[in-house]
């Protein structure tokens, strides 16, 4: 296994079993005496077995000795810290070292999925593993002081996952890891440019990503897709003042070397740079007329996540969109009957059909094939049950949760969609490799009859799932 594969293993295969805990009315004299014996620095507080705060030496220097309070009046609750950030034993190890360094802490509880104690781990457990890892590219990124180092971290990223590519890393740790670490990026370009000429920012403001970036499911050197959204109560001052955040925004993003849109879907454009107001009428002008235009645009937006500021606005949006739906279901409808226009290119037995003329003849382009059908397919029930929240995976997790999809079938789309995905980051791989730009088309001529196979499963998992929306939202009502 690649070096850097170990940072996307699960953090219950590293973290430390064997945990001293106490209880809040533990008398601090008792366990700080425990501490001492066992020459330990921190003590997980518990309440029927689910932790609730951390007592560390630190507490005990800070909070007692140097307030010089009696510490045989006190219990643990009265000087622990609470609450405790926590992490689940399935989370893998480069999460964990981004949490303990965004929040400025060095351990995290570890939790089982009912929430119970399961260990803890420290940044030193994990840094003694590796000293070069995810999470030095995330320390690099904090540490930028202008634009050419970000640029430079940004190459570091791309060449990471050049490096990670076929060392078994999983699809989706991977994808969530460039997702995390492209979020990094931004939020410290927006951070030296707050720093620098944009200080006075209103806080009633919000950039937010869109699509694919605003679901977290970015490949190798996916383009921009963003927009700005602010409180109608500004002056023509301070709207003016974010218009030129924006556009030195895009700009920098566009110099470190992340695309611009082909679609021109960035806040640097005014078409998405609107008010709270103004997008609450542009939304309802999409889901009021669907037409194919307005479906795509709409998809794009509602996929809607805040990075920096104001997250009132998203919500506020998307409540706007759940109220919508619950009325009206006929916008629903087309944007699963746009989804139903791509269909797996699968013929007679099996077979698979790849472009038949032009430059990428013979190839497959994946995303139509069947990664827009999954990802767009599962946007829509997620939108019917008022779950747009996180990624395609997290989507369906809440669908099977509410009994919208089975767990049988949930697997199947989730595994086909990890299969495409795969596929389309491995060619935009071998593209930068080759010198050529990444794109979403997959030479079939050099996939081996077990890829063959398997890709042959994942687009009938894509047929599958299709029927399956066509039939849930009553397609066949549809003139």
């Amino acid at each position: 296994m690649a070096e850097d594969s170990l940072f996307f293993r699960p953090v219950k295969e590293h973290c430390q079993r064997a945990v001293v805990a106490c209880a809040p009315d533990d008398a601090l004299v008792d366990v700080a005496k425990t501490m001492r014996e066992k020459n330990i620095s921190s003590v997980l507080v518990c309440e029927n077995k689910l932790p609730s705060g951390i007592f560390t030496d630190r507490d005990l220097r800070n909070k007692v000795v140097a307030a010089g309070t009696d510490p045989s009046t006190l219990r643990v609750r009265d000087v622990m810290h609470s609450p405790l950030s926590l992490i689940g034993e399935n989370a893998p190890l480069y999460e964990a070292l981004y949490r303990m360094s965004r929040e400025g802490i060095h351990r995290l509880a570890v939790v089982d999925g009912k929430g119970k104690l399961a260990g803890i781990i420290t940044d030193g457990d994990i840094l003694r593993l590796q000293s070069h890892s995810p999470h030095q590219l995330v320390l690099d990124i904090e540490r930028a002081k202008d634009r050419d180092e970000l640029k430079a971290v940004y190459g570091r990223i791309q060449r990471l996952v050049l490096h990670l590519s076929g060392t078994g890393i999983g699809t989706r740790e991977m994808v969530r890891m460039i997702a995390h670490l492209n979020d990094q990026i931004l939020l410290r370009l927006i951070a030296l440019l707050c720093q620098d000429r944009f200080a006075d920012l209103p806080a009633r403001f919000a950039f937010v990503v869109l699509g694919s970036e605003g679901r977290g499911e970015q490949t190798l050197l996916t383009d921009q897709d963003n927009a700005i959204v602010y409180g109608d109560e500004l002056g023509a001052d301070k709207i003016r003042k974010i218009e030129k955040f924006a556009k030195e925004l895009i700009d920098s993003l566009i110099a470190i070397g992340i695309p611009p849109c082909p679609g021109g879907i960035m806040a640097n454009n005014e078409e998405w740079r609107r008010s709270v107001g103004k997008w609450s009428e542009q939304l309802d002008r999409w889901l009021q007329a669907p037409s194919p235009a307005h479906v795509l645009s709409c998809g794009t937006f509602v996929d809607i996540r805040t990075i920096y500021g104001d997250p009132s606005f998203e919500q506020d949006l998307k409540k706007q969109l759940y109220d919508h739906v619950k009325r009206d279901k006929l916008f629903l409808m087309r944007m699963v009957e746009n989804t139903l226009r791509f269909v797996p290119p699968i013929g007679w037995f099996g077979r698979i059909k790849g472009e038949k003329d032009g430059e990428h003849s013979g190839m497959l382009e994946i995303k139509k094939a069947g990664i827009f059908a999954i990802s767009e397919g599962v946007k829509a029930l997620a939108i019917q049950a008022g779950k747009l929240k996180g990624s395609t995976h997290q989507r369906l997790e809440a669908l099977v949760k509410d009994k919208v999809v089975n767990k049988k079938m949930a697997e199947t789309i989730a595994e086909s969609f990890d299969f495409l995905v795969l596929m389309r980051l491995r060619g935009q791989v071998e593209a930068v490799r080759e010198g050529r730009k990444p794109d979403n088309y997959i030479p079939l001529e050099r996939l081996n009859m077990m890829e063959i196979g398997r890709l042959q499963i994942a687009l009938k998992g894509v047929e599958k799932f299709q029927e399956f929306i066509k039939g849930h939202f009553n397609l066949h009502l549809l003139r």
